[in-house]
């Protein structure tokens, strides 16, 4: 359960909400549909309600479990396999290594003495895992994971070895995995921020009817309005502009009714209330003119104020941001060339000898299941990772590379985001940024706030808004359209289709594949190519 209390949240001078009294309450059964247009503070909200930080103003108390999902994955210890991640959950991630220790220990103990005090502490420890559910758990683990599109074999995979997708879902998988725990109904309070980031097809839908069945609470934000529909009995919805959040206690399709119908009243009533206003105002200065009549002239004004003071808030339309990409730079035939790139981890080969042609104009799609390798494919194109071998890129005449990472690995968090446009664009005037910054949605107090604390969406169009200023001929895309609202995905959409350089695109997003209007395909891990036909349509999603 998770209650405020006269709750204000900041971010620098701007006030971002302001919810008086005990306005904010979750408890079991409700599942909220956290709503807003990028920006509106939808992340920082949900990261003060997690405990994550403060709140400006006001209290936030939480009782019972919570399992939060950011919208940044978590690193935390890399060195642990994707099903120790999952089962510490529960704690059971450390008995399950003490246990393997004891049992080494009994094979190759030198004494009896030895061998039997690690047989009585395998016992002992054997006991509190069995107490625990360990052995069910072992195999709800793998279920669970196995559901979010991660098989066995990831499973023994350090989380180092594992792609950005991969280590979202191994996240997802251990908050799921903790909120199924025991017998009776969940007491989890479940955070979400885009869960269905990096999420195939079938795996969304079997959120999507996990999420419905779940018995404690829940606050989610996303941009799948079909998820949003399916799982929601309440919304919250953040006013940009006025700061404040309307609480609806109604499913998410019935919110959108009630909204518009709100919204079509509150203007109905103020062009009513205009009209008055100005009558009042008209009759107001005939009587004004004359010494006898002042007083009611007076009275008839103020009455024309109270009115318009009384009227609901109209909401103001939401600002779009102009997103374009760049006007290409002149460049050669093929401004960019790969031979044999290889990745490692280890061991563990993620690809080997993948051979990519770009060029000029060139529009290619890179398909492949979860941790075949297509984000890594990009790095290495984008010289942020070097190639295992003797592979390599080499660069045609008048090559400049534009890249989009999914992670938003080219944003520093502890700088503000006029300092990190300043470093992607070193050589662009102060005031054409500005007003770059400023078709992007930042403006004013805006530019000095660290991008830490942006939004996915923010981030997203922080790091489209850097690539402008490149003149890229080349671009290279991680799915550039995750955590924007619908308007601002229309916009990349557009831009996309637009673009008339080279795109190598990394997406789930079948709306993205269809506006870059691609010409060949890269199937992964084997970077076999092909010529683009609408039957790799059908595996976008399940890529």
């Amino acid at each position: 359960m998770i209650v405020t209390n006269d709750f204000e949240v900041r971010v620098g001078a701007r006030t971002l909400l302001d919810a008086p009294g005990q306005l904010l309450r979750v408890q079991p059964g409700d599942r909220i549909g956290l709503v807003g247009r990028n920006g509106a503070g939808k992340t920082t909200t949900m990261r003060i309600l997690a405990g994550e930080t403060e709140p400006y103003g006001g209290s936030v108390t939480r009782s019972g479990s919570i399992g939060y999902l950011p919208q940044d994955s978590r690193e935390g210890n890399i060195d642990q396999t994707a099903r120790e991640r999952v089962l510490s959950a529960r704690g059971l991630d450390t008995i399950k290594r003490s246990m393997l220790k004891q049992q080494d220990l009994m094979e190759n103990a030198e004494d009896d003495a030895k061998r039997d005090k690690a047989i009585a502490k395998y016992s002992r420890l054997e006991e509190k895992f069995e107490t625990l559910g360990g052995y069910e758990a072992d195999a709800d683990c793998a279920q669970i994971c196995d559901n979010l599109g991660l098989p066995q074999r990831v499973l023994d995979q350090s989380l180092k070895t594992l792609s950005g997708g991969q280590r979202r879902r191994v996240e997802l998988a251990q908050i799921l995995f903790a909120a199924t725990e025991g017998s009776g109904k969940s007491q989890t309070t479940l955070l979400l921020d885009e869960p269905t980031n990096h999420l195939d097809a079938d795996s969304i839908v079997w959120l999507r009817q996990f999420l419905s069945k779940h018995e404690g609470g829940l606050i989610m934000i996303s941009h799948d309005v079909e998820l949003l529909s399916a799982v929601c009995n309440k919304v919250w919805y953040l006013d940009a502009v006025r700061a404040e959040v309307d609480v609806y206690n109604m499913g998410f399709k019935k919110y959108l009714d009630a909204r518009a119908t709100d919204e079509a009243r509150r203007r109905r009533e103020r062009a009513n209330a205009e009209k008055k206003s100005a009558a009042l105002h008209k009759q107001a200065a005939k009587l004004g003119a004359k010494a006898t009549k002042a007083a009611a002239a007076k009275q008839m004004l103020h009455r024309a104020e109270r009115m318009m003071n009384e009227l609901d808030d109209v909401r103001v339309a939401d600002k779009v941001a102009h997103i374009k990409f760049p006007e290409p730079a002149p460049c050669g035939k093929t401004p960019m060339n790969a031979h044999g790139l290889t990745k490692m981890y280890g061991s563990l080969e993620v690809f080997a000898g993948v051979d990519l042609a770009i060029d000029k104009g060139s529009r290619v799609v890179v398909l492949g299941y979860n941790g075949a390798g297509k984000t890594t494919l990009l790095k290495l194109l984008a010289g942020v990772e070097r190639t295992d071998g003797e592979g390599g890129i080499v660069s045609g005449h008048g090559l400049r590379v534009g890249y989009f990472a999914q992670e938003h690995d080219n944003i520093d968090p502890d700088k503000s985001v006029w300092e990190n446009t300043i470093d992607a664009c070193p050589d662009a005037g102060q005031q054409d940024l500005r007003g770059l910054l400023g078709a992007f949605m930042f403006s004013g107090d805006k530019l000095q706030q660290p991008a830490g604390t942006l939004s996915g969406g923010e981030k997203t169009r922080l790091s489209l808004a850097t690539l402008v200023s490149s003149r890229a001929n080349v671009l290279l895309l991680d799915e550039p359209t995750n955590n924007l609202d619908p308007i601002s995905r229309e916009q990349v959409l557009d831009a996309l289709s637009t673009y008339t350089g080279a795109v190598v695109l990394v997406t789930h997003d079948p709306g993205a594949v269809k506006a870059l209007h691609p010409d060949r395909v890269i199937i992964m891990p084997d970077g076999d190519e092909d010529m683009w036909n609408d039957e790799y349509m059908e595996i976008v999603e399940l890529a």
